[in-house]
């Protein structure tokens, strides 16, 4: 395919979209829709159709071309066991026509309400489905504990809304996520590889082995100029020698919030955590302008306390927030894994052993009991048997210092010179983005694209 070609394929289905509603594709649904022409049935009658499924409310803040709807699906706790009930999973639906590819995208955590196309969507000029991960947001189960938060539950989950959609977009789909929804998108192939055309993965990291940390080590020992690394380190041990003013910050700040430490043990402990995931949220989204933002030997407490909170986020690991990301730490726990933080240069000014582990987010009572066959197992059906995957990752992002390598049919690895952990397809070089584009066009399907658009 010629780039020309490819552009206007892309730029037409992106911009030339048909009026929101049912196209001729659409398989009856009901016994009463399907005396009814498809055309005629609005696409809320077709929701509404749908087993299983309830139209929470119809959101009138979509850009023009497409309808937004917010939904929620009846799902079971435990797929292999009907006996353990149902609960709600939270879906957005972003509706322009079911003629049109559709994109299916895993946040990995909550919904987002806001409406906003992924790079898919956009280029394909498709649909998209948002899914909300299992035991978050919403779409929480009743039972106690989260012995049903899989990566394979959380599969089930995903397959099931495919094949009900299914019945309203016959078309190509492509599944897409970023970081821990990317995680989400390989999780759902490995278990379902049929289930959708392809897979655009952003930024997702692939921790194989749990028990090895030396590339996260690696990574935050060489990222950078060695000048921003030492003054990095300078700032962190410069928060810890002022702890007890910042601590007191920290305590006061919560407490004008209404917030606690309860969950973490103390204030304390949180703002050491905070301090030692410094150089990895830093890189994770630093830019150059922020490596001249670092604090240097003259800054105030009132300056360092600014800067810690801008980088790590204070507020992530006081309860109001931290408690939403319970299931996250579970996950990390027991399957996913974490990176190690590099700790000797704050040797003698650490007070909490392990603390910036899973367990200090996840409740006493809550077992993290680690498979060690989850990750190797993804990994090696990736490497081996993998097909039509797209990997976007930035060199500078050390959350992928361990990641998938692609080693099936149709799937490459591409990379953002410089890019963090907000790599998208647009900050590509030319050729990479080229080549991409190409795949997904082939993926959702040329001959779709030429039939409808006239090309």
């Amino acid at each position: 395919m010629t780039a020309w070609t490819r552009r206007r394929l892309l730029s037409t289905a992106a911009t030339a979209l048909p009026a929101a509603g049912l196209a001729t594709t659409a398989a009856p649904l009901t016994r009463a829709a399907a005396t009814t022409r498809p055309d005629d049935l609005d696409v809320t009658d077709a929701l509404r159709a749908l087993p299983g499924l309830r139209l929470v409310e119809e959101r009138h803040d979509a850009e023009p071309g497409y309808r937004h709807f917010v939904l929620g699906l009846r799902q079971p706790v435990d797929h292999t066991n009907p006996a353990a009930g149902t609960f709600e999973q939270r879906l957005t639906l972003l509706h322009t026509a079911a003629d049109r590819p559709t994109v299916l995208f895993s946040t990995g955590y909550q919904a987002v309400l806001t409406p906003r196309r992924t790079e898919p969507a956009v280029l394909l000029g498709a649909n998209q489905l948002q899914v909300e991960h299992r035991y978050f947001g919403t779409s929480r189960p009743a039972d106690p504990g989260y012995a049903h938060l899989t990566v394979r539950q959380a599969a089930d989950d995903h397959h099931r809304v495919v094949r009900l959609f299914r019945r309203l977009y016959p078309g190509a789909w492509i599944s897409t996520g970023s970081s821990k929804g990317g995680m989400a998108s390989v999780y759902h192939r490995r278990f379902h590889p049929h289930d959708v055309n392809g897979t655009v993965v952003h930024s997702a990291p692939n921790n194989v082995d749990d028990r090895d940390d030396s590339a996260y080590l690696r990574f935050l020992e060489t990222v950078g100029t060695p000048a921003a690394r030492e003054a990095l380190q300078a700032a962190q041990r410069a928060i810890l020698l002022r702890r007890a003013e910042l601590v007191a910050r920290y305590e006061a700040w919560a407490a004008a919030d209404g917030d606690t430490f309860r969950l973490v043990g103390s204030a304390d402990k949180a703002l050491e955590i905070a301090v030692l995931r410094v150089p990895f949220m830093f890189w994770q989204r630093g830019t150059p302008a922020d490596i001249a933002a670092i604090p240097g030997p003259g800054a105030t407490t009132d300056e360092l306390y600014a800067w810690l909170d801008d980088t790590t986020g204070l507020a992530l690991y006081a309860d109001t927030t931290a408690r939403n990301y319970i299931p996250y730490w579970y996950q990390i726990g027991t399957q996913l894994g974490y990176g190690s933080l590099p700790t000797a240069h704050l040797a003698d000014l650490l007070r909490h052993p392990g603390a910036a582990e899973p367990r200090s987010f996840v409740p006493r009572d809550v077992p993290l009991r680690f498979d060690r066959a989850a990750m190797p197992d993804i990994d090696r059906w990736v490497r081996r048997r993998g097909s039509r995957l797209l990997f976007v990752n930035g060199t500078q992002d050390p959350a992928v210092a361990e990641h998938f390598r692609p080693g099936g049919p149709d799937s490459r690895l591409l990379w953002v010179p410089g890019g963090n952990h907000g790599a998208d397809l647009a900050d590509l070089s030319p050729a990479d983005r080229a080549s991409a584009e190409d795949m997904l066009v082939r993926w959702a399907g040329q001959e779709y694209f030429t039939h409808t658009l006239g090309t």
